[in-house]
């Protein structure tokens, strides 16, 4: 029968403590010199966060706006209506 796992404040501080910094399942395996699995497990009954993703820098605030239809700014307006995915329509001049 195999023997039951006990896991210490100290392991769930460093599963958390490595987790947030960015080190993968695997790093956090070794280190504790346990099964992959294992780790994983416990991270999750612990909640040890993802790592954050990497974000784009922010835009630089001083440019020039964009010009109406302008695929960026039309497709920000339009995701998740009946229009995503529709061409700027143009505008038609009479005379």
């Amino acid at each position: 029968m195999p023997r039951r796992l006990v896991w210490t404040e100290a392991q769930d501080s460093q599963i958390r403590r490595l987790r947030t910094e960015g080190a993968s399942w695997e790093s956090i395996a070794a280190i504790l010199g346990m099964a992959r699995w294992t780790v994983i497990d416990r991270g999750r009954r612990i909640g040890a966060l993802r790592p954050p993703r990497r974000c784009a820098p922010p835009e630089d605030p001083s440019r020039d706006p964009l010009p109406p239809g302008h695929p960026r700014s039309w497709g920000v307006l339009t995701a998740g209506t009946v229009l995503e995915g529709t061409p700027y329509p143009l505008p038609v001049f009479l005379r």
